[in-house]
């Protein structure tokens, strides 16, 4: 039986989300992710081969040229500063 590794709940419901992958500086935002979160706290479980795909989609976009399928752009601001 599954458990939440955070509060020990053992349930969980099916969701998509929104994900986002970080590598170094630069980052990815994939929506609609289905994973399996933690009815009591919210902890979400992703399967590796969804992960990976996402670190694949990733790879091809920053070091394969890859065209996404939009692009944003993010104020980014240092707490002490403000």
């Amino acid at each position: 039986m599954k458990v939440c590794n955070f509060c020990g709940n053992k349930n969980f419901r099916e969701k998509h989300v929104q994900y986002i992958y970080r590598h170094n500086e630069q980052m990815l935002v994939v929506s609609n992710v289905p994973c399996e979160e933690c009815e009591y706290c919210g902890e979400q479980y992703f399967k590796a081969d969804i992960l990976k795909k996402i670190e694949k989609d990733f790879t091809d976009i920053y070091v394969e040229g890859k065209k996404p399928e939009r692009e944003v752009k993010v104020p980014i601001e240092e707490f002490a500063k403000i």
